[in-house]
């Protein structure tokens, strides 16, 4: 959420052309929330004072959440430039995505009394996996986090994600 206001005239910059920065149109709107696209993203806005004619400002607060914040207000001005957006700081990364993937493949396979060796093979292929010396194998420690990973988040621990990249900030 970008809380916008508008800018006082004197700090505004006499250069910037209108179209360049209009919140308009809006895909979503209730009360003072706003729901804008651009570029393909979409960008949540709480309108504290409508800008109307004068240049939208945006808010941030010193707070916990202020890198985020601030993150989210550079994309925004970005694709109301009309330039590349850069990365979402909310998007998990890839590596997270597919990991979280492997543990619930893990937690699926457990919950069906798989063994782990047999949970590793489905996971990373037979080939990778030593005919002797499984239990001290690095894939074997891999696959028993995996599998831990997706009876915690069975048991709660998904509601984690809805707090990314927000953890650890509030």
């Amino acid at each position: 959420m970008i809380p916008i206001t508008r800018l006082s005239p004197d700090l505004a910059d006499p250069n910037l052309k209108r179209d360049a920065w209009s919140l308009a149109p809006a895909v979503g709107e209730g009360g003072a929330e706003r729901l804008i696209e651009r570029r393909g993203s979409l960008f949540r806005l709480h309108l504290i004072e409508a800008p109307g004619e004068e240049t939208p400002c945006v808010v941030l607060p010193l707070d916990r959440l202020f890198e985020i914040r601030a993150a989210a207000a550079l994309r925004l001005w970005r694709g109301l430039m009309g330039r590349p957006l850069g990365r979402d700081p909310a998007a998990l990364p890839a590596t997270r995505r597919e990991r979280l993937v492997l543990a619930l493949r893990a937690l699926d396979a457990r919950l069906e009394k798989a063994s782990y060796r047999d949970i590793a093979e489905a996971l990373f292929g037979a080939g990778r996996l030593p005919e002797r010396g499984w239990k001290t194998y690095d894939l074997r420690d891999r696959t028993v986090r995996l599998a831990r990973l997706g009876h915690a988040m069975m048991h709660g621990g998904y509601r984690r994600l809805l707090l990314y990249p927000f953890r650890g900030r509030t």
